[in-house]
């Protein structure tokens, strides 16, 4: 079965209740004696153990044996030897769904646990879940997973659960009809008070014990009427857009781009126009992330040709949110810690109101990042984002953590741009609702463009994610970097030094940025020094640069480290 419901709705509490893990205020929790049970947490805590195969193996307790330690990490890609405190989010969610799954309990239970996870380990989960002979309650944003995996669905919603013992697959038609009869209800509730009211004041008079029955209905309609249940609100989300750009906005002819002996893009050719949606899709480590630098004129090709179009305005919505200051307030955030107002393109508005349109609660502005859902989270990166002027807009997995209405909504959004959209995602139904277009990796090195969203480009290809996979871990080879070098990385003095001081120079990069931003926030600092406010700007560019420069060889290096470790 699955729980769905809106972000903040109590799913992942009432999980963790069924669980164990915590007290219910009221009511009993009863498991049967001997039943094993596991369940996933969405932010695991590793910190107790030395390396990543002793925190997997804590799982097994109460278990048999643990033949498919093995398997497991080998099929989400973990190196057991890890130490916990230098791994990736993504990698202690991975390690997280591998020691849940690794004793086969009785009932599992699996906290968003496709968040984080690329295609090909997607779509081998579902085979594994599938196979499962055990009970499995899940919570997902991810509408092909939760189809494919489930016969029932809870549905939490403003306090009360409603169960429907059907899959996911017909829970939203249930949903939207059950919303209208409701709304209906309340229609007919409110005439019926107004009927009643009008009795009371203009009706002919009757036996007093009458009157006095219909006034006491009447006060029974209005207690009913303040203690209904309105539906939670939509999000009011917009994107602010800029100037229109050049029909062009990219071409790519003939584009190789290699690190060291690595090569990531081999011979790509792609043209972009205004108005285009693209999705790219790929494993974790194929390059994603260099193929969007390059379509962005952020990075230069080692070989072949990139023309950008011109009065370009990107827009770069990382759902990572790694920038965030844990410790900062939801205002502070929204407002860059300075005032009560928001500047969404060139129109002020008041953060309370900004707030509301993501549907955070007016006394929410004081609360810390860190007590925020992860969906709450997603929300506020969005907000932070979507104020930004922008004529290209870049999704990097945009979908992590939202609840399905804003997910819809987000797909409206991406609709109605009259700019370009980049969306980098592993949720293929979010792909199959938005994109026109999907480049997807092919392996070793190389991409491919395909009309329509992914279950269009396995229409065409007629394979999917795993049987790329397969294809590339059975073939081998490369082109002109050949698989021997690639196979073989050896890390240099250089590269440890670099290693070991560039997250030091990161963090220093991030403490000047968030100064420089502290200083920017004030609205008195352009009137009292305009200078100042200029080179503070540049200032922050240049930083900026420097920052991402910093992050794009760190993250080359780690890639060239685990190969070499490997």
């Amino acid at each position: 079965m699955c729980l769905v419901g809106r972000n903040g709705s109590g799913k992942s509490t009432l999980l963790k209740i069924a669980a164990g893990l915590i007290e219910p205020d009221d009511g009993e929790r009863f498991l049967k004696p001997g039943t094993t049970v596991r369940y996933m947490h969405q932010e695991p805590d590793l910190s107790a153990y030395k390396n990543l195969s002793e925190y997997i193996a804590g799982g097994l307790e109460g278990a048999d044996d643990g033949y498919r330690l093995h398997t497991l990490m080998d099929a989400l890609g973990l190196d057991g030897n890890a130490d916990p405190k230098t791994i990736s989010g993504g990698e202690a969610r991975r390690a997280a769904l591998a020691r849940a799954l690794a004793p086969e309990p009785d009932l599992l239970m699996l906290d968003e646990p496709t968040n984080h996870l690329d295609l090909p380990i997607i779509e081998w989960l579902e085979g594994e879940l599938s196979a499962y002979k055990g009970a499995l309650i899940l919570i997902s944003h991810d509408r092909r997973f939760l189809s494919k995996l489930t016969r029932e669905t809870i549905w939490v919603d403003r306090g009360e659960t409603r169960q429907i013992n059907k899959g996911f697959g017909v829970f939203e038609d249930w949903r939207d009809n059950f919303l209208e009869q409701e709304e209906l209800d309340r229609h007919k509730l409110s005439r019926k008070i107004e009927r009643e009211q009008h009795w009371v004041v203009h009706g002919v008079s009757g036996r007093r014990k009458r009157n006095v029955r219909r006034l006491k209905e009447l006060g029974n309609l209005r207690s009913e009427k303040r203690n209904e249940k309105q539906s939670v609100g939509k999000a009011n989300i917009s994107v602010t857009e800029g100037q229109t750009s050049g029909k062009l906005v990219a071409k790519l002819d003939h584009v190789s781009k290699a690190f060291g002996d690595k090569l990531i893009i081999d011979n790509f050719s792609t043209r972009i126009a205004r108005g285009d949606r693209i999705g790219i899709i790929g494993p974790n480590g194929s390059g994603k992330t260099t193929l969007l630098k390059l379509i962005m004129g952020q990075l230069e090709p080692d070989d072949g040709t990139i023309k950008l179009g011109t009065n370009l305005q990107p827009l770069v919505l990382d759902q990572k949110r790694e920038g965030l200051d844990p410790n900062i307030t939801l205002k502070d955030a929204l407002t860059g810690g300075g005032g009560d107002s928001v500047m969404v393109g060139d129109i002020q508005k008041h953060v309370i109101g900004y707030m509301k349109d993501f549907l955070f609660l007016p006394e929410q502005q004081r609360t810390p990042i860190h007590r925020l859902s992860g969906g709450e989270r997603a929300r506020l990166e969005l907000a932070r984002g979507l104020r930004l002027p922008s004529n290209l807009l870049i999704l990097d997995e945009p979908t992590n953590d939202l609840d399905l209405e804003t997910l819809d909504l987000l797909q409206e959004l991406i609709a109605d741009y009259k700019g370009t959209v980049l969306l980098v995602s592993h949720d293929r139904d979010f792909l199959d609702r938005t994109v026109n277009s999907t480049i997807a990796f092919e392996g070793n090195a190389h991409w491919q463009e395909y009309a329509g969203g992914y279950s269009d480009m396995i229409r065409q290809r007629g394979r999917g994610v795993e049987a790329i996979k397969k294809d590339r871990a059975s073939k081998g080879g490369g082109k002109s970097k050949s698989a021997e070098n690639v196979s073989k990385p050896k890390l240099s003095y250089k590269h440890k030094f670099a290693l070991e001081t560039l997250p030091k120079t990161i963090a220093a990069l991030e403490a000047e940025i968030a100064k420089i931003n502290t200083a920017l926030a004030d609205p008195e600092y352009y009137a009292v020094n305009p200078d100042g406010f200029t080179k503070s700007i540049e200032d922050l560019d240049i930083a900026q640069t420097k920052l991402e420069k910093c992050e794009e060889e760190w993250v080359e290096l780690e890639i060239l480290r685990e190969e070499s470790e490997a």
